[in-house]
């Protein structure tokens, strides 16, 4: 990582990091820079800590930490993230996000220089973090969890929950909208009667409102037209300002 990132300087390349792909919607164009696949996917268990590296996956980490009966991270599963993703939009559902559990996270700035960040130092909020202003890239995660029976049982049942309620089988960048506060972007879409409208190939969901889904075909326009339609609809008929979580990636 550290050499790739030395190469963008070098070469004036802007770069994205790219993790599983979870809330990026490229632009159809494509991107016009250096696109870094994170993979760096190890894995060290020394309880009650585990280090991971950012290209893990974040919903096997949630399920192999609640099987050896630990908690903190049973959320994760079935979040389709890498863990720097995670870590980055400080996901999270059920009431839990990835700052909860987060000791430090490991980082490598846009000059290649690596540090070590300890959690105290970095402000998080909903679905924030301060990576998102920060050049470079995040290269591992350390978390901290809670000896727990009902680690496993709790862990089945978010996954239940999940592929019973969102479209899982149907392929999208995971939710379009923040939830606003006091407030779920999925039930107020549904609320203004926009499951199963489409904009070209993309389609609200059906299942869950707030996934919009490449029914047939769909380019980044027509997701990004039918999100602001969305977003417009729901201003309308109920006032709430709706905001992305799904992030584009200009040309």
């Amino acid at each position: 990582m550290q050499a790739a990132l030395l190469l963008a300087k070098q070469r004036d390349l802007p770069f994205f990091i790219l993790g599983k792909g979870s809330n990026c919607l490229f632009d159809d164009g494509g991107y016009d820079g250096l696109v870094i696949h994170n993979k760096i996917s190890f894995c060290d268990f020394q309880w009650p800590c585990v280090t991971v590296g950012a290209g893990y996956s974040f919903s096997l980490l949630g399920v192999q930490t609640a099987r050896q009966g630990w908690s903190g991270l049973e959320f994760a599963s079935g979040i389709p993230a890498s863990v720097g993703g995670a870590v980055y939009m400080n996901a999270g559902a059920n009431g839990s996000e990835t700052a909860d559990s987060l000791v430090e996270v490991g980082f490598v700035d846009a000059e290649g220089t690596f540090s070590q960040l300890k959690r105290e130092e970095l402000a998080f909020s909903y679905r924030t973090s301060p990576f998102q202003k920060r050049k470079g890239a995040i290269v591992s995660a350390k978390f901290h969890l809670i000896p727990s029976d009902a680690a496993r049982t709790k862990q089945l049942d978010i996954v239940a929950y999940r592929t019973r309620s969102q479209p899982y089988n149907d392929p999208s960048a995971g939710c379009v909208f923040r939830n606003p506060p006091m407030y779920s972007a999925g039930a107020l879409i549904e609320q203004c009667g926009l499951k199963g409208k489409q904009i070209g190939g993309a389609e609200v969901s059906c299942k869950h409102a707030n996934f919009i889904v490449n029914r047939e075909n769909a380019t980044a326009r027509d997701v990004l037209a039918l999100a602001e339609f969305v977003k417009s609809a729901v201003k309308e008929q109920t006032g709430i300002e709706l905001e992305m979580e799904i992030r584009y990636v200009p040309r």
